[in-house]
């Protein structure tokens, strides 16, 4: 356990850190101890109490039973969320944190996603722990756009795009306007729609509002984040640095 450590790395007992990560409880972890299946540089930790440096190259460093450790917080993911699913812990149904490990139900922080997608709708999703990077992607001032992709029931009138520029449209029960959104429409029954707020089912409401109705909605992209054309539905990965700096381009 010679490897260089970030000076001002932080630091965490071993118990405490795998709980956390969601390896069992901490006499969980120190069964795995006393199994010598946690090795640290390519040595065997035998103290439940040493302290571990908290960085990004852990999986890299650290390995549990002989696979790398999972990523320690703060983590994010992108998914491709597929039909079906919901995006709520509490939510009946099968939600999008079934398709992690399961181990990771229980890390602390808890993983959550950023916004949700409803049940009936597909694409682009995020998922982190990172509380303060979660609230400057939904934060009004961040003026994080969202763009999605809805298939009508009806045809485009051709008036839909100004309407929903113009910054006066009302959902039905809310008694602020939308703030302006643009829409490009890709056919007769389906159009490209970028939003900036997150209200509540808004996308679908916005074209209620105009007398049309979505059968399908996709989001494919956030800020300047696009869904990754080889993320099938259902996949995910950790977002890199660059792609969460995007979200903000």
């Amino acid at each position: 356990m010679n490897a260089k450590v970030p000076p001002k790395a932080p630091m965490a007992r071993l118990d405490r850190l795998l709980a956390n990560l969601g390896y069992g409880s901490r006499r969980e972890v120190g069964g795995l101890v006393a199994r010598r299946q946690v090795m640290l540089d390519g040595e065997v930790v035998k103290d439940v109490g040493a302290k571990i440096p908290i960085v990004a190259d852990l999986p890299e460093r650290m390995k549990i039973s002989g696979k790398p450790v999972d990523p320690p917080a703060p983590l994010t993911l992108i998914m491709h969320k597929p039909l079906d699913v919901v995006c709520s812990h509490r939510e009946a149904g099968r939600s999008v944190y079934e398709l992690l490990p399961a181990r990771w139900r229980a890390r602390m922080p808890a993983l959550s996603s950023i916004g949700r997608l409803d049940k009936d709708t597909t694409g682009l999703l995020l998922i982190t722990d990172d509380g303060p990077f979660l609230h400057r992607v939904i934060s009004p001032r961040a003026n994080v756009a969202k763009r999605y992709v809805a298939t009508l029931d009806r045809p485009l009138e051709g008036t839909e795009a100004e309407v929903f520029a113009a910054g006066t449209l009302m959902l039905e029960g809310e008694t602020d306007p939308l703030a302006p959104a643009v829409l490009e429409p890709l056919g007769p029954k389906q159009a490209r729609l970028t939003i900036t707020e997150g209200r509540y089912h808004q996308v679908r409401r916005m074209f209620a509002a105009v007398g049309n109705h979505v059968t399908a909605l996709h989001r494919d992209r956030i800020g300047g984040l696009d869904l990754p054309p080889d993320l099938e539905p259902g996949d995910w990965r950790i977002l890199t640095g660059g792609e969460q700096a995007s979200l903000f381009a």
